[in-house]
């Protein structure tokens, strides 16, 4: 029980932490909190917890394979910078008075749940990231291939990443009241965050080493450097 209990909170750690890097997740569920309300950003947040567990689950008995895999990385990473350039231009036009023009994306009305769950899943940020933290679990003998170890490692994590995105939820929430801002400066906030995400990750991938080395490596090198990542 020990072990399990030890495996959970490293799940649950290293979640936190992840989750708290500024990133398009994050910061839509902070948008969607400001607009819409708490409720529906709580489930676009829990439909991206869902995504991402089952990813982390996936890749816990398929390491070999998810490998392979470089040239999906690569479109889903371009995907996801797409998405980042969209919420960042509807942001803007908003800001800049377009009052009826309207984020094509958070917009939907698709319940926030499946946004979520959708957003997550075309976002391939957290397969390296828990690719790499699962391999230095492994090593230090803190992982187990066990269903009890997997169930209290997944178990972390969807609880890390809540409490992460609760943190933008009603932080935000509450930083806009206290400011008492308005919405055309809020829409430009936000808008150079996601700007700000989608130039960093550009670059990320201009400069970075080949995704099938990187993921090799995470697997072989078991170092807690590891947390600079985000997810």
């Amino acid at each position: 029980m020990k072990s399990i209990f030890r495996v959970f909170y490293s799940g649950l750690s290293i979640s936190l932490l992840g989750s708290m890097v500024i990133g398009t997740i994050s910061v839509s569920a902070m948008q969607i909190s400001i607009t819409e309300g708490v409720r529906p950003a709580i489930h676009f947040s829990l439909g991206s917890i869902v995504a991402e567990i089952i990813y982390v689950r996936l890749l816990l008995v398929a390491l070999s394979w998810i490998r392979k895999q470089d040239h999906i990385f690569k479109i889903l990473e371009w995907v996801s910078v797409l998405i980042v350039v969209v919420l960042a231009v509807g942001s803007f036009k908003a800001a800049l008075g377009h009052h009826n023009a309207q984020n094509p994306l958070l917009s939907q009305t698709m319940h926030r749940f499946i946004l979520g769950f959708t957003m997550r899943t075309i976002s391939p940020a957290a397969i390296p990231f828990w690719l790499g933290w699962s391999s230095v679990l492994y090593a230090k003998d803190i992982l187990q291939n066990k269903k009890g170890f997997f169930n209290g490692y997944l178990a972390g994590i969807g609880i890390g990443t809540f409490i992460a995105h609760c943190i933008f939820i009603f932080g935000g929430k509450l930083a806009v009241e206290k400011l008492d801002a308005g919405q055309d400066v809020i829409n430009f906030v936000i808008g150079c965050v996601f700007a700000a995400t989608a130039a960093i990750q550009i670059w990320k991938i201009a400069t970075r080493k080949d995704g099938v080395k990187k993921l090799q490596e995470n697997e072989s090198v078991a170092s807690p450097d590891q947390t600079s990542s985000a997810k």
